[in-house]
């Protein structure tokens, strides 16, 4: 995986932007820090960041390919897992290739069949192509929206990244926030609109979206949608799809010329991937997989069930890891360090986020790093088969509201009495611009009506923000973490999949847990669902109340926005919070993390606040 960036500006001299160039490379180092290149020419600058993991020598970027008297450049964040089926067409139509990365092969596949090349690509990507003669820009991202891609467009230019810290090094687009802003931190957050960048003026592109820069003018097109289909497999053939799909994406996600390990949680979907690397490495003499696994300081101590979490990992863990032979590692976190790595998490993600939930994979990926460059995780099979409780919970599933943000009054009870009067509507817009979009069979039942919906917004919300967190706080540490469930033939089959074949026998996930019933051990197979683990020492919950007091004392804009007497009842009383602040984890502790966040990431960005 890589960071990349370009500027187009017709009325700069590029080549007087050395320090500004310079400072969006270097913001962009984490994700790329093996290698770094430029492109300058009249009028444009690409700049390139590399993680180098596949054809070390021939990957180098930008990379340059001239064809019928035109000159094509690109810079690529991404795997390509369909490659060499690619490169055998191109092949076939009279390309030569100098190495195996797949740069050169999404480069070349642009050159020949433009954009239609991107319906043709399987993986996670953005990148940007640059022409030279016609002066046009092309980016995509991938249909799933695994790796970012922001833009911002100003009076003479356009810049585009990675991630939004890149575009405000360039210095032609400043950080501003205005209502509408708010409204996304305060009542969405740390979720946010898809394509939007919270920050005004900054965009990002939508998974399955390509954009065309010509003359001044973006052009944007959806290459992907969930499209309603009618499914004409019984359960038993439907079974036996999807333990082929799940297999064939991790097996192709297992090419890398750097060493690769696993993550493991003890629940279903990560077993699935260390259960079919696993067999897979025993298959072709590559010995045993790596695993890792998070744990915090004392939490079998203090753990509390849940209907969220009803049982520790820690059993499980230790049950997979024999099951399949692997080599396992537990990384155990403070709750000091958890503290203070949220900082690091406003820097990695530009914006508040999932609070501890985000510090604990930083300083995780972090210990994963000093052993191995890649890594494979089960992100994703909740959204798509239906593994949260909102799916079977009917007295939340037909609520016309965000599932897992369904009581907004302690968001509202940390804000300034009448500060951003419109933040409830505003929530309800986005939910319900979401839910009208969704593509419908006029056969669906009302039931099967409301599981695409969910889907769709578990699809364009809590899932982005889930693969946001990964890639950000992941890559903050140089590691890539590849997520076989997001394999985009996954989700098309999951979309139309009836819901009493994808909840079969009443169960969260029925039908991955019928496919894989006799490969992996029955007590994992069967096991209720667990989310990613979170801290549980009341260690944490002094340490972050300490600081969201600081913010109530401090003199900062962030301050002025916020109620006082709001902030201190939840420290003071963080059981009588209602229900969490998004998703499953984020309470008490999570809320007084995210405050402070909200101070750090002001602290960082300065941003001007235009209410």
């Amino acid at each position: 995986m890589c960071g990349i960036a370009g500027w187009l500006d017709y009325e700069t001299d590029f080549y007087s932007k050395s320090k500004e160039i310079s400072e969006i490379s270097l913001s962009l180092k984490s994700r790329g820090p093996d290698q770094k290149g430029e492109y300058i020419g009249r009028g444009f600058a690409l700049i390139h960041r590399r993680l180098a993991i596949i054809d070390i020598e021939n990957g180098r970027q930008p990379m340059t390919f001239s064809y019928h008297g035109k000159k094509y450049t690109i810079v690529y964040n991404g795997e390509l897992y369909n490659t060499e089926e690619i490169r055998q067409e191109l092949i076939y139509s009279g390309f030569q290739f100098l190495g195996h990365s797949d740069t050169e092969v999404v480069l070349k596949a642009y050159v020949y069949w433009g954009e239609k090349a991107v319906t043709k690509l399987n993986g996670i990507f953005a990148f940007g192509i640059y022409e030279e003669k016609e002066k046009t820009l092309f980016l995509c991202r991938d249909r799933i929206g695994v790796k970012p891609l922001f833009f911002a467009s100003y009076e003479k230019g356009f810049i585009f990244a990675s991630e939004i810290k890149a575009i405000f090094a360039a210095k032609a687009v400043k950080p501003q926030i205005d209502e509408n802003g708010l409204n996304e931190i305060f009542f969405l957050g740390p979720a946010r609109t898809c394509g939007n960048g919270v920050f005004k003026n900054i965009e990002e592109l939508k998974p399955g979206e390509t954009a065309f820069w010509k003359n001044g003018k973006l052009t944007r097109k959806q290459y992907f949608k969930l499209r309603a289909r009618s499914h004409t497999h019984s359960v038993e053939e439907t079974e036996e799809n999807v333990r082929y799909l799940l297999q064939d994406a991790i097996k192709r996600q297992l090419v890398t010329d750097k060493p690769m390990c696993f993550f493991l949680s003890g629940g279903l979907d990560s077993s699935i991937i260390v259960k079919t690397a696993s067999d897979y490495y025993k298959e072709h003499g590559k010995g045993k997989i790596s695993t890792y696994s998070v744990e915090y300081e004392d939490n079998r101590k203090y753990f509390q069930k849940s209907l969220f979490q009803p049982t520790a990992d820690f059993e499980y863990i230790g049950m997979m890891s024999r099951e399949a032979d692997t080599l396992h590692r537990e990384i155990i976190l403070s709750n000091k360090d958890l503290a203070q790595a949220l900082k690091d998490a406003v820097d990695a993600r530009d914006l508040p986020g999932m609070a501890d939930v985000d510090s604990s994979l930083i300083l995780f990926c972090k210990k994963v790093r000093e052993d191995f460059d890649v890594a494979l995780s089960g992100e994703c099979a909740d959204e798509l088969f239906g593994g949260y409780p909102w799916y079977h919970n009917k007295e939340i599933l037909f609520d016309d509201c965000f599932p897992w943000s369904k009581d907004t009054s302690v968001r509202r009870s940390i804000l300034k009495k009448g500060l951003l009067p419109k933040g409830e509507e505003y929530a309800k817009e986005k939910y319900l611009d979401t839910i009208n979009a969704v593509d419908k069979l006029s056969t669906d039942t009302p039931l099967e009506s409301r599981m695409r919906e969910m889907f769709a917004l578990n699809f364009y919300w809590f899932m982005q923000c889930l693969l946001d967190r990964k890639d950000r706080c992941s890559m903050f540490n140089g590691l890539e973490v590849r997520v076989p469930f997001c394999d985009y033939r996954i989700v098309e089959y999951a979309f139309n999949m009836p819901w009493e074949i994808k909840a079969l026998n009443g169960r969260e996930k029925g039908i991955v847990r019928k496919a894989f019933e006799n490969i992996l051990p029955k007590e994992i197979v069967w096991r209720k669902k667990s989310p990613y683990p979170k801290t549980h020492n009341p260690e944490y919950m002094k340490y972050v109340s300490e600081m969201a007091v600081n913010v109530l004392d401090g003199h900062s804009p962030i301050a002025e926005l916020l109620d006082r007497e709001g902030v201190m009842s939840i420290i003071e009383n963080p059981d009588k919070i209602p229900s969490p602040w998004y998703g499953q984890l984020m309470k008490a502790p999570q809320i007084l993390a995210y405050i402070a966040e909200l101070e750090m990431w002001y602290q960082k960005y300065k941003p001007e606040i235009l209410i």
